[in-house]
């Protein structure tokens, strides 16, 4: 059996249109460029930096912007609903007796919401990094408390940081084709495995 650690925005949860609303409610106050569904779809080949500089995000002002733009996603929780697939998806792997674990940037109270909020009771721990790019550290701490070998883990996202910070670890890395970065962005980083709907993903650990 495995402890399974999903990514949450874009892997379990759809949280795009929440995430496209608030960036657009700060880019007036902070300068940078609003975003439309088209350019959701662009940002899928582009990496986070790229996306950056395209819209003109200021990076060093993160730390000021993304806590609002949380704040803002925490106020409109209710619209956010997992993929199609996912609730059937971590029930068979609970089933099966897997240990899943939520990994996420986002604030750990905003999964907590979501979670209840959807009915979603399988997931056992939600762990949230300090820092944008601060995962690997928290996967650290989590096997290191835990006394996990990464044999025992598989880590299940949709990003090219997920994947970086698997590779830190020597995690095994799964890609969703539903999520925030395309194929063409993951492909050259070589993820152990690629996921293109949740039933493949329940397929993969029953084999």
């Amino acid at each position: 059996m495995k402890t399974i650690i999903f990514d949450f925005d874009g892997t379990i949860a759809d949280s795009s249109q929440v995430f496209m609303h608030g960036w657009n409610a700060f880019a007036e106050q902070y300068h940078y460029l609003k975003v439309d569904e088209s350019d959701i779809a662009l940002a899928r080949t582009m990496t986070l930096h790229e996306c950056a500089k395209r819209y003109r995000f200021p990076m060093m002002k993160m730390p000021i912007i993304l806590p609002k733009i949380y704040r803002y996603y925490n106020a409109h929780i209710k619209s956010v609903k997992p993929y199609d697939g996912i609730h059937d998806m971590l029930k068979l792997l609970k089933e099966a007796g897997h240990e899943l674990v939520i990994l996420s940037s986002n604030e750990k109270k905003n999964i907590e919401d979501f979670l209840i909020a959807n009915e979603i009771t399988e997931i056992e721990t939600v762990l949230s990094a300090n820092k944008l790019f601060g995962k690997d550290r928290t996967l650290k701490k989590f096997m290191k408390d835990r006394r996990l070998k990464t044999s025992n883990l598989f880590y299940i996202g949709d990003e090219q940081r997920d994947l970086e910070a698997c590779k830190k670890c020597d995690i095994p890395f799964g890609w969703v084709s539903w999520g925030l970065h395309g194929e063409e962005l993951i492909e050259p980083y070589e993820p152990a495995h690629k996921f293109y709907n949740p039933k493949q993903i329940v397929a993969y650990f029953e084999s």
